[in-house]
């Protein structure tokens, strides 16, 4: 199991980039929104680093520039969004047939 926060450092080097575009990626995207203390230090969770790892993806193996890549961030959510809305609509036709057999 791993750490439930890394600093920028740490993400930086893992991502193999500098933590100056960390820092310019939050600006530019909304969807990274690093936990900030008082002093300002940054603390990345896993979610925060898969983001950063398809941003990654997006603008360096596929060749997306940062608003291409946005609006493939933006339809990939919506992508998410409409299959868990799918699962649940069919979690939910799957109690409501067993409901029906049971009366």
């Amino acid at each position: 199991m791993g750490k439930l926060y890394y600093t920028i450092t740490e993400v930086a080097e893992m991502l193999e980039v500098n933590a100056s575009l960390l820092r310019y990626w939050e600006n530019e995207f909304d969807c990274l929104r690093p936990h900030k203390n008082k002093k300002g230090n940054r603390s990345y969770t896993q979610q925060d680093i898969d983001m950063l790892r398809k941003i990654l993806h997006l603008t360096r193996d596929c060749g997306f520039t940062l608003s291409g890549a946005r609006e493939q961030l933006k339809a990939d959510t919506v992508k998410d969004e409409k299959l868990q809305l799918k699962e649940t609509l069919t979690a939910m036709r799957n109690f409501l047939s067993d409901l029906k057999e049971q009366l």
